[in-house]
């Protein structure tokens, strides 16, 4: 045989074998993928579809949807107050969990983080509130700040000063603050740990560096770690934010809503007009409404937020 045909044969024939295998690792790729794309399809997928069926009829759940009322329903949302009310304290809730939450848990995650003498017994305890259920969180804080001096924790101490006792959850002014210290004891040791976790993969070398040219201790917080923490902070932004605008567990166990709309969030507005009044036309329309607002919320980020191109300076 030719030398140069035997090169091509042997060249051809290698293709088909690479070309084969590829052939397999697709179908292998696509069978293991296909339960989780099941699951997906039934359970995220199919409810969504049928939620943008529903919210085009005025339907309380019980029988066929049968009075269309096309997009009357999402017209009464953006008109109603009380929603509109909802979404503010949801950007509420978000404006302070960037600007409070999220500072403490990577302050916090810096001191636990570094050589500080019992360290380990720190961690366990911040973490800790991230184990319990949201109801059971609830449930505590609700007992924590009962108005009853003699059965409320807080008030008792108040008390004890020579304070007077507060309502708290009653009063208009101050249940949503209270709500975000809830949010917040609970979850800023999530927080906490991821930021943990991304100051692990920085070299201490660079730090080293850093304090023999003469930065201090803040300059190297400021232009060495939070820099090499960026794409953990955009991971902790991104879940907070999203976290916040459909937070429903913890306020609706603590207040329903109330008192007077003060602590209504998207999510218990939702709940209330779809399961517990039974207009599920228009809760699924107000379902749709959070998802566009997460869905754009999502998109504008990933596309505002980059990657910084440098390490920074000091």
């Amino acid at each position: 045989m030719d030398i140069p045909i035997a090169r091509h044969a042997l060249k051809s024939g290698g293709e088909k074998r690479q070309t084969s295998r590829k052939g397999q690792n697709r179908l292998t790729i696509i069978l293991f993928l296909l339960p989780a794309l099941a699951l997906f399809t039934v359970f995220l997928i199919y409810p969504i579809v049928r939620s943008v069926y529903f919210s085009q009829f005025d339907w309380n759940g019980l029988g066929p949807a049968v009075k269309y009322v096309g997009l009357e329903n999402f017209k009464r949302i953006l008109s109603d107050k009380i929603f509109m009310t909802a979404v503010k304290n949801g950007l509420l809730i978000v404006v302070l969990s960037l600007t409070l939450q999220l500072p403490l848990s990577l302050a916090l995650a810096i001191m636990v983080g570094r050589e500080l003498p019992g360290r380990v017994f720190f961690r366990t305890i911040f973490f800790m509130p991230y184990v319990l259920s949201e109801v059971i969180t609830g449930i505590i804080w609700l007992g924590l700040f009962n108005p009853d001096p003699e059965r409320g924790f807080i008030n008792a101490l108040l008390v004890l000063i020579g304070l007077q006792p507060q309502t708290f959850l009653g009063n208009i002014n101050q249940a949503l603050p209270c709500i975000f210290v809830v949010l917040t004891w609970k979850y800023f040791g999530l927080h906490m740990l991821l930021f943990m976790a991304g100051l692990q993969n920085i070299p201490k070398e660079l730090e080293e560096a850093a304090r023999i040219d003469g930065a201090n201790s803040w300059q190297i917080i400021k232009n060495v770690t939070i820099p090499l923490l960026s794409g953990t902070i955009r991971t902790s932004v991104y879940l907070s934010v999203v976290g916040a605008l459909t937070q429903f567990n913890l306020v609706w166990i603590m207040t329903k809503g109330g008192p007077v709309n003060a602590t209504e969030v998207m999510a218990t507005y939702m709940y209330r007009y779809g399961f517990v009044r039974f207009w599920l036309g228009y809760g699924s329309a107000v379902a749709l409404v959070m998802l566009l607002i997460c869905l754009i919320f999502s998109i504008v980020y990933l596309k505002l937020v980059r990657p910084p191109d440098y390490l920074g300076t000091y």
